[in-house]
């Protein structure tokens, strides 16, 4: 069954790169295969669209793709992800207000997680003290890595994400908006908007995702179980214009060509996307700069392949904050959303992630290796966890 013109919905996020060359720069012809994107502001409209077929596919959280097959947070539709856009491309961004609170209470150097967890918790309880409004902490979904990575963060220094701090769903583009207006103290976001906050003077990156954890699948490409099912050959022509894609905006003499064509798809300069995918960014108003090479990957390193073990560390996340019980069946659902096979028959498998890649395939910054066949006892590890509910704010 062929398909006919494709819509794939997209939010204005770096990590859209292989999506947004694929399609601009002649990838998706190349396959005959006729596409168009469709730019959204929230995660809630691309899961909606792509769950009632308004969308033929869609860039995706990886977090989301899993809770819509497990239905939790919205009506279960069977999700299918065959390639990953992205690994890593978090950063959690802090007022200049809070940076200076956390330095000034810090043992040790603040860029450490460990050190700033611990100086975040001091400021907590300061502000408990005097009975202060608590701190407000932005991030994009409640199924995201943006929304753990901030409670796994916080929960290392002994802070309650869900009693001690607020955290509020706030869609990538009004993050920038609501630090300026004080409505939060912080964020959690994809590029580019960190450095988007950084460059107006009013935030400071404090961590990358990757120091947090060094591996985690940020989005995938992901489509509903049935059409996978019904247009085989189309999907599979979609996952080869990607590989390529992805291939191309990895080669550092395409980084000009690469960025100006995600800008033009984003509203913002090239010299902003050209920071986030070779992993320069500026961290400080000041020009201050953090480089490492494991900021956002795209391709590299078996980026692009699905990996079960991602699955399961995002299903232990889901259940370690109260959004889903614990059960074999479940596991079982969420690794049945990543697709390595589909992976390898379209594009003939990938290498090995190879040296430097975490031994777990995670590499936490804190607590111990994580192995997917023992969730029970990942989460027997850390004391912040829930068995109930997560409480989180919606901000529309």
């Amino acid at each position: 069954m062929t398909a006919g013109k494709l819509r794939i919905g997209y939010i204005p996020l770096v990590d859209a790169a292989a999506l947004i060359v694929a399609a601009d720069l002649g990838f998706t012809a190349a396959e005959n295969l006729d596409v168009e994107l469709v730019r959204e502001v929230s995660w809630s409209n691309v899961r909606d669209k792509l769950n009632i077929g308004l969308f033929d596919a869609a860039h995706l959280l990886a977090p989301v793709a899993v809770a819509s097959s497990l239905g939790i947070g919205h009506v279960r539709v069977p999700i299918v992800a065959p390639f990953n856009l992205g690994l890593n491309g978090n950063a959690i961004t802090v007022s200049p207000r809070l940076f200076a609170a956390l330095e000034s209470r810090a043992e040790g150097d603040v860029a450490d997680p460990r050190v700033s967890a611990q100086a975040l918790a001091r400021v907590v309880e300061e502000r408990k003290s005097r009975d202060a409004e608590p701190l407000t902490f932005g991030m994009t979904f409640p199924f995201s890595h943006h929304n753990y990575q901030l409670r796994y963060w916080m929960a290392a220094g002994g802070i309650d994400p869900d009693e001690d701090v607020r955290l509020v769903v706030l869609p990538p583009p009004y993050m920038v908006e609501s630090l300026t207006n004080g409505h939060v103290d912080g964020f959690c976001v994809g590029a580019p908007w960190n450095s988007v906050a950084v460059d107006a003077g009013i935030g400071r990156i404090l961590h990358f995702g990757c120091e947090i954890q060094s591996r985690v699948t940020e989005k995938v490409f992901a489509v509903r179980e049935r059409w996978a099912a019904d247009h085989p050959e189309t999907l599979a022509a979609l996952i080869r214009a990607l590989a390529a894609a992805a291939s191309f905006t990895e080669a550092p003499e395409n980084l000009a060509t690469v960025s100006a064509a995600i800008a033009s798809r984003l509203g913002v300069t090239p010299e902003l996307v050209g920071r986030a995918l070779t992993g320069n960014l500026k961290i400080a108003p000041d020009g201050q700069v953090r480089a490492t090479s494991r900021y956002l990957m795209i391709g590299r390193n078996g980026a692009a392949r699905p990996d079960l073990i991602q699955a399961a560390w995002i299903y232990a996340q889901i259940v370690r904050w109260g959004q889903a019980p614990l059960s074999e069946e479940s596991l079982m659902l969420a690794q049945a959303v990543f697709r390595p096979d589909l992976y390898d028959a379209a594009v003939g498998g990938s290498p090995p992630a190879g040296p430097g890649e975490p031994g777990d395939g995670i590499g936490a910054f804190i607590g111990p290796a994580f192995v997917p066949t023992d969730i029970a006892g990942h989460l027997a590890a850390w004391r912040a966890k829930r068995s109930g509910r997560a409480r989180l704010s919606v901000v529309r």
